[in-house]
């Protein structure tokens, strides 16, 4: 397989510094859901938003995303499970575009899409790619074992969780305006 740009050390160590720092900002991203870590509310904080957001139980919700996030984070920092981590990740960002950031347009500035739109443009860009050399799938010999099929399989996963949790949002009651 040719290399279009540079060598292939320089390519593995790449993946491996895109890797390990959007994973770990994904377990801090999840920590702060779970754990009230990094300034983050924990899950009664964060579960009272998602109830607001119309996702009932707020708290289950919060939850299930939370530990999406923090384990989706920890697979793709340690370049474990092939797609797995990467699926994890797109379902929630997936699930934070439409319901929170889609209304608010594209920039960070405005509270807009851009920052879920990049993680998962980067989850589903290195699943597609691969781990790389320096990934536990590579020291375990298992990195051959994800076709593209499987890798399609798992990304396709990814979008229906997050097409599912975004049909079992409940619209929060509008109040009328006199």
């Amino acid at each position: 397989m040719a290399i279009a740009y540079g060598d292939p050390l320089l390519l593995n160590l790449g993946l491996l510094l895109v890797r390990v720092i959007f994973g770990l900002l994904m377990v801090g991203h999840g920590g702060q859901k779970l754990f009230g870590w990094l300034g983050g509310y924990g899950l009664a904080g964060t579960g009272g938003f998602f109830e607001s957001l119309g996702f009932r139980p707020g708290r289950r919700f919060a939850f299930a995303a939370a530990l999406s996030e923090f384990i989706g984070g920890w697979l793709f920092a340690l370049g474990f499970l092939g797609p797995v981590g990467p699926a994890l990740i797109l379902a929630v960002m997936l699930v934070a575009s439409i319901s929170v950031h889609w209304r608010n347009g594209l920039f960070a500035s405005t509270n807009g899409v851009e920052v879920p739109l990049l993680y998962a443009t980067a989850a589903v860009g290195i699943a597609l790619i691969g781990f790389g050399t320096y990934s536990l799938d590579s020291a375990l010999g298992v990195a051959a074992l994800w076709t593209p099929g499987l890798i399609g399989l798992a990304l396709v996963a990814g979008v229906l969780g997050g097409i599912a949790n975004l049909l079992l949002r409940k619209r929060p009651p509008t109040t009328p305006t006199v």
